[in-house]
């Protein structure tokens, strides 16, 4: 990138504040209070992002008199589920791709199931009156590449051999640009009902006030700090007190896991985003994306991209971010070289765009599994469940996490506890310095093939020959 246009594009992130901008609306609510003293319960649920509120909900509407309670280290949704794209897939696999590699015997039955948890999702936004501008619009994965182009073919023609292409259209150069208008664009597969768009935050916020009305007890700014057999049941320890329960339900994602020998199978990695102005009527129009779909670009390191419900453009992405050890700060949710890069992304894919400033620019740490997608268990007899590695696309399949929780804790067998992905764990990471090394590796190769017409290294192929990956 010539200076000249660094310095033209980085102009465009002068006023940007390096804060989420969902978790900037002023419609925000008010932190429940902390616990203070002792409390028992029949189910706990430690944190409060998506898992953890899905599985809190769910526990009541499957037993209204199930004595519920959450609680959440900050407030609900600050983390994860207030900083991502909005992107709500159907996908439990990290896409049909990842899927179909991973368990060829059961994707249909996982793509069935994916289908019916988004379905959920929507009946519960109607039925709670979730205000979190839900859009079922589906997602456009697009090649700014001629190799890509050529891929997204061969895997369409894949995906119909497979009987996997209902409600899926490949598009060529002049039809991918009829729905969105980039020079860089070359062809497109369109997701048309497997995906919709939210506003991230107002789902965590919505989630909360319908667990509240349920009947569940929510304490904010109340970390859990151990986890102890007690009689027949569990007790955690909080800051000002303690809870005894008789099963626990763990959605703590990327911050440390409870139980200790879940942590070895997810490292953080850190994703950031930048958040335009609004668009004037002639600029959405200079571009088109009258459909208001989501965007994904084909690359080993992609860009996802969407419309807010005032016609910002969410610009997000291509680095992931892994710190030596997994350290998790608070000053790595920003990182103005990652910024200043995707400005001049963003600009290269809409040229026609030029002038546009960005309002907010942001990044959170992601949990990441070598399988790309959750994975579940139980500790102590059975008492204890948790769910993790949702690598980035947890918006939508953290509700069929909490229904595999909740499954394996009342110890039923159903459809979802059946499941090789339920019943099977990742590769866990090795330990340090090995991770760093063999995620550096990993990435520095991706690059490479993203440069080399998506040729793999050798690397690469060995790690696709063990189903190893790193992703974000």
């Amino acid at each position: 990138m010539a200076p000249s246009a660094m310095t033209r594009w980085t102009k465009s992130l002068s006023d940007a504040q390096p804060v989420s901008y969902w978790l900037e609306d002023p419609g925000k609510p008010h932190p429940e209070p902390a616990l203070t003293g002792a409390e028992t319960c029949d189910l706990l649920v430690v944190g409060g992002g998506y898992s953890g509120l899905w599985t809190a909900l769910i526990a009541k509407e499957r037993d209204p008199e199930r004595d519920v309670v959450l609680v959440e280290g900050r407030e609900a949704g600050w983390a994860a589920s207030g900083r991502n794209g909005g992107f709500c897939a159907a996908s439990l696999t990290h896409g049909l791709a990842n899927g179909l590699a991973r368990w060829p015997d059961e994707i249909h039955k996982l793509e069935e199931l994916g289908a019916r948890n988004l379905d959920e999702i929507e009946k519960a936004v109607a039925r709670y009156s979730l205000d979190c501008e839900f859009e079922r619009t589906g997602e456009l994965d697009v090649a700014t590449e001629a190799y890509q182009a050529q891929e997204l073919r061969d895997w369409y023609t894949e995906m119909k051999d497979q009987g996997l292409a209902e409600g899926t259209d490949f598009l060529d150069a002049e039809a991918v640009r009829e729905q969105v208008d980039s020079p860089t664009f070359r062809a497109g597969l369109y997701d048309r009902r497997g995906v919709a768009m939210l506003h991230p935050a107002k789902l965590a916020w919505g989630l909360k006030r319908a667990c509240l009305e349920l009947g569940v007890r929510i304490y904010e700014h109340t970390p859990a700090l151990s986890l102890k057999p007690y009689g027949g049941g569990m007790a955690v320890r909080t800051p000002y007190g303690g809870i005894r329960a008789r099963r626990v339900a763990l959605g703590t994602n990327i911050f440390p896991n409870l139980v200790k020998r879940v942590r070895s199978y997810t490292v953080p990695v850190y994703d950031y985003a930048l958040m335009t102005e609004p668009l004037t009527a002639d600029q959405l129009a200079s571009i088109g994306w009258k459909n208001r779909q989501g965007l994904g670009d084909s690359a080993n390191q992609f860009h996802y991209f969407r419309l807010s419900a005032d016609n910002r453009i969410l610009w997000g992405g291509y680095d992931a971010i892994y710190q030596y050890g997994g350290r998790m700060r608070a000053e790595y949710d920003d990182r103005p070289e990652t910024y200043a890069k995707l400005a001049g992304h963003f600009f290269t894919c809409f040229p026609q765009l030029e002038g546009v400033r960005f309002t907010h620019a942001w990044g959170g740490a992601i949990d990441t599994c070598s399988r790309f997608s959750a994975f579940f268990g139980t500790a102590h007899q059975g008492k204890v469940a948790y769910a993790a590695g949702y690598t980035g696309l947890g918006v939508g399949a953290t509700r069929f996490g909490a229904d595999v929780m909740l499954d394996l804790l009342a110890g039923e067998r159903t459809e979802r506890t059946e499941l090789e992905m339920v019943r099977k764990k990742p590769v866990p990471f090795p330990p340090e310095p090995f991770a760093w090394t063999g995620i550096a590796l990993t990435k520095w190769s991706l690059a490479q093939a993203d440069t080399h017409g998506g040729r793999r290294n050798l690397w690469l192929k060995t790690m696709d020959k063990l189903g190893l990956g790193f992703d974000s």
